[in-house]
């Protein structure tokens, strides 16, 4: 069921309209909406698959990006175009910012749902302007003022390889690119890679000047696992190894329960609709937070970013 102003809904005046028949229609509204939406759903249209969705997305004006310093498991389709998370289908994303955990970002997300599935599979999504007014004052304050610290711990069977998130295998490279943008890297004496990171807990969109719940310590934090699982990982690394956390900006832990307070306002406040195949779903990436709930039978969701920003441009 779609619920509230979020997101709005754009179909055709004949169902199964070729979306790029009336592109120039469409995008000549479609940023003012999703600045005041937050997202836009196209439903209706055709898209002609895969391609036909790049081609889409490349529409809006921007270089598609890559998918550099990522934090889970993807597959690049074709250029600029990425499978959705490829976590099992019994498992829950919970909502987040796409690269919210690092210092620059994409303004833009597009996700087109090649195939819906059997049962769930949703996206759901949130207004990240209402994040921030919900979480607790104190919570938002200290948050601001420490910013965070993300720490990883590539590979070893038990995260993403680096050669995969940084699409390369070269060292030398990925310890220029750590560089270039503020990432602590440490090669370890396996061969393995540790970064640690100091990101904000919050930005201002650098159009609408909101204020934004922008992170994802809820989500990297080791109390986001199920407690047995989060045992059962402890009883094989220690805590500088785990393959993701994240402390307050000057290294103190964050306290479990800030963190169940933040996913009860993330909880409050999130939107879910049904997938239907042929679905474009456009976020702001900034204004919008998204997730993935379980799902049974085949799916198939794949993703587009564009508008690449820092927080240091602004």
């Amino acid at each position: 069921m779609l619920l509230g102003r979020l997101p709005l809904v754009l179909s055709p005046a004949r169902r199964g309209e070729r979306i790029m028949s009336v592109f120039a229609e469409l995008a000549r509204h479609v940023d003012e909406h999703l600045l005041d939406h937050g997202g836009v759903l196209f439903r209706g249209f055709h898209v002609d698959g895969v391609a036909g969705f790049r081609e889409l997305a490349a529409a809006f004006g921007h270089p598609l990006l890559g998918y550099e310093f990522g934090s889970t498991p993807r597959t690049k389709l074709v250029d600029g175009v990425y499978s959705s998370t490829e976590y099992p289908a019994h498992q829950h994303i919970p909502l987040h910012n796409e690269q919210a955990y690092s210092r620059e970002w994409p303004m833009k997300i597009w996700f087109y749902c090649a195939i819906a599935a059997e049962e769930g599979g949703e996206t759901p999504i949130a207004d990240s302007r209402e994040v921030y007014r919900r979480v607790d004052a104190r919570i938002r304050e200290r948050f601001v003022r420490h910013g965070l610290m993300y720490v990883r711990n590539f590979g070893n069977g038990l995260d993403v390889p680096w050669p995969k998130v940084f699409e390369t295998d070269d060292r030398a490279a990925v310890s220029a690119y750590c560089e270039r943008h503020g990432i602590v890297c440490e090669w370890k004496d396996d061969g393995e890679l540790r970064t640690r990171q100091t990101c904000q807990a919050v930005a201002r969109h650098p159009k609408t000047g909101d204020m934004v719940w922008f992170n994802q310590a809820h989500l990297f934090h080791i109390s986001g696992l199920e407690a047995e699982v989060r045992e059962a990982l402890l009883d094989v690394v220690s805590e500088d190894e785990l393959p993701r956390n994240v402390y307050y900006g000057n290294g103190e832990p964050i306290e479990d329960s800030v963190l169940d307070e933040i996913r009860g306002v993330l909880d409050e406040l999130k939107v879910s609709f049904p997938w239907e195949t042929g679905d474009v779903l456009m976020l702001d990436n900034m204004l919008t937070a998204h997730a993935r709930n379980p799902f049974k039978g085949p799916r198939k969701i794949v993703a587009a970013m564009a508008e690449g920003y820092s927080e240091r441009e602004g």
